[in-house]
Order: structure tokens, then sequence, then C-alpha cells
């Protein structure tokens, strides 16, 4: 049987090849360009300018792989998925930068993943009427003064579903990311508001279809949930748990943690407390608070546009003088638009960020925002 001539069939393949991450699949697309090229290149260059080993070759070489990728994209295009590519102009670009971004998305639904403004809420399985009421109200006064924020969490019990229904009932747009494939809903209980979410909002996976909700999945899938945000929100936790793990890879993305706090003798507060005592994560004293603290309120937007005196004659090195030139065209700048601009990983700018911090030259604004000084 000829296999089809489809891009996305060999996007696809890039991710079911045993023995191939996602960091992997992306050094690949720098070698080849074009994933199809991977594809069609013979073994003994594949082994010469990638390095890997002489299994890992065979594997993408075998021709069941594109068999199973032609199986998935059947089941992309029954089901009207859509699909982004890491390399393609359409992918979620808060996302783009995190090192182990996934390669491919799949998503069922309607939704700007590059709105203006991107919010993650976390929480227990095990929430409490504090947890489930601070999302209700949270989320009536973010739809309120901030209409368009997409929200985004993982469709599990508790806060999740939660923070998905308040988002639901207040009109924002909402999705939810999945620790399997688009087809099915886990948990079953949930499929009533995945169906609502796909109208407004939607469901996100980067697992193909047939993909069980095993434990592991869900440690995974939460990198997505917080590469996908500016900021993360724990609203309630117990010293252990997958919101912890959330705000610990949201912190390595250079995202805003915020948590809740509660009271010490309450179990699922302390996970949360424990955020904020470590400082990996800011105490949310309210909607007000957080607004000002990520510069999305009037008054911070205000100080952002106020002009500034450069000083002249510094000498700087060439990284420093790259982020000058582009901080003199935009009042400010996202480290994560910083990071595209300059073609660089947001983590490895932090150096570089923090001297020129201490020499005077910039400024850290609340929500890692950088502006000259």
């Amino acid at each position: 049987m000829e296999i089809p001539s489809d891009k996305r069939l060999y996007q696809i393949a890039l991710t079911m090849i045993p023995g191939v991450g996602d960091i992997t699949a992306r050094n690949l697309l720098q070698v080849f360009g074009d994933v199809e090229t991977l594809f069609k290149t013979d073994r003994k260059s594949l082994i010469n300018k990638t390095r890997l080993s002489p299994k890992i070759v065979d594997e993408i070489l075998n021709p069941e792989i594109l068999t199973k990728a032609e199986k998935e994209l059947l089941f992309v295009e029954k089901n009207k998925l859509k699909t982004y590519f890491i390399n393609e102009e359409n992918y979620p670009r808060r996302l783009i930068d995190c090192v182990d971004a996934p390669v491919l998305l799949y998503f069922k639904g309607n939704t700007d993943f590059n709105a203006e403004k991107v919010i993650s809420i976390v929480g227990t399985r095990n929430s409490t009427n504090y947890g489930n009421s601070f999302c209700c109200t949270f989320l009536e006064e973010i739809s309120s003064l901030l209409p368009n924020t997409l929200i985004v969490s993982g469709l599990a019990y508790g806060i999740d579903i939660n923070a998905h229904r308040a988002a639901l009932k207040y009109n924002l747009p909402t999705v939810g990311v999945l620790a399997h494939g688009l087809d099915r809903i886990y948990p079953h209980a949930h499929r009533h508001t995945a169906v609502e979410m796909v109208d407004n909002g939607g469901l996100l996976s980067d697992f193909p279809s047939e993909t069980e909700p095993d434990r592991h999945n869900f440690v995974r899938r939460n990198r997505i949930v917080a590469g996908m945000a500016d900021a993360v929100i724990v609203v309630e936790s117990d010293d252990k748990g997958g919101s912890l793990i959330t705000a610990e890879i949201a912190n390595s993305y250079c995202k805003d943690v915020f948590a809740v706090p509660g009271k010490t003798t309450d179990k699922y507060s302390r996970g949360c407390n424990k955020l904020i005592s470590s400082h990996k994560a800011d105490l949310l004293r309210s909607t007000e608070y957080f607004l000002q603290q990520m510069g999305w309120d009037n008054e911070s937007s205000k100080k952002r546009k106020a002009p500034v005196q450069r000083e002249l004659f510094l000498v700087l090195s060439d990284e420093e003088q790259a982020i000058v030139e582009k901080l003199t065209e935009n009042e400010s700048l996202h480290i994560d638009q910083l990071a595209r601009e300059l073609s660089t990983p947001a983590y490895s700018l932090f150096s570089t960020l923090l001297e020129m911090e201490m020499k005077g030259l910039i400024r850290n604004l609340p929500g890692n925002l950088y502006a000259l000084c």
C-alpha cells in the first residue's frame, strides 16, 4: 500500500519511534530540517549524521512506524482533530521555548493558544470548599477584568475540574490537558464538561489515541500545563502531589508561580504553604495583587510606558548589546519573547540578564518582564 505524502504522517511517525523522545526529536529536526527527509535518508547516512545507535536508526527505518502513523492520521482526520508541530508557526509560542516541549500536539476544540494572557490553575483532587470557592471567585473577577484570558488545567477531579467549570460559567476559554489520547475522556464523569469545553476552549494532548491514562502520563502532561501559561496558580495541595511537580516545572521554565495560602492545620494547604515558605511561589493575596505582580493592571502598564533615559557609551558584550537593541524597540519584553527574538533558550539568558540588572542597565518588572533602565 502506498503511503500518502502528507507531512502530518511523518510528524506523527517521529513521535512513535522507540527510544526517541522530545529532545532527541528536536535535535533530529535541526539536523535534517524537514521530518520527511529523516525517514527517507538511508541507514549509513543516518548513523553518520546523527550519531544515534544502530538500534535506534533501525527503528527509524522500520516500516511499521509509518504504518502506525498512518493509522493515527486516519483517526485525526476522522475526528477532525488539529495538530500542532513544533517547527510550525501555529505551535503554542509559550511552550516552544521549554526544553522538553512535546514535538506534536493533538487538539479538539476552538481557541487561541497564543492568547494575550494564559493562566494555568492546578491543585489537589481532594479539593475543599475553600479551594473550590477560590476558583469561582478568582475566575469571576478575571472574566470581568481580563475577559479573553485562557484558563488551562488538567480535567482531573478537584481543583482542575472546578477551574474548568468556573471558566465556562464566566465565559472564559478553557483548555484541558489530558494524560491520554483524544479517543477517550478520563475521568468519564467529566465528559459533559469536556464536551462544553470544545466550544470555548478544548482538549489538548501529546499522546496518540489508544494511550491509557497511566500514572506516569499525568506527570508527563504537567510540563504542558506549566509551559502553556504565563502564570501557574496552585490552589490546594498536600505536601506531595502532582500540583507541586507542576510548580517545580513552571519554575524551571521561568514562569510565575503563585500559591493560595491556607491554615497550617489544613491538610490540603500544606503544599501551598510549603511553596510560599520556600520562595518557590508568590503568596496569592487577591486577584488585584495577582494582576499587579503580573503587570496586568492599569497602573503597572502606565509605569512601563513611562519614558526612560538611556546612559551612553557603555561597553557591552555582543549578547548584552543584542538584548539592549531588542528592549530599545519595545517598552518591555517577557523573557520568553526575548528568548525567541534572540533565538536563545530562556534559561541560558538568565545569567546575562542578572549581570545587566546589577550593572543598572535593565530592570526586572513583575510577570518576568524586562525593560531598560
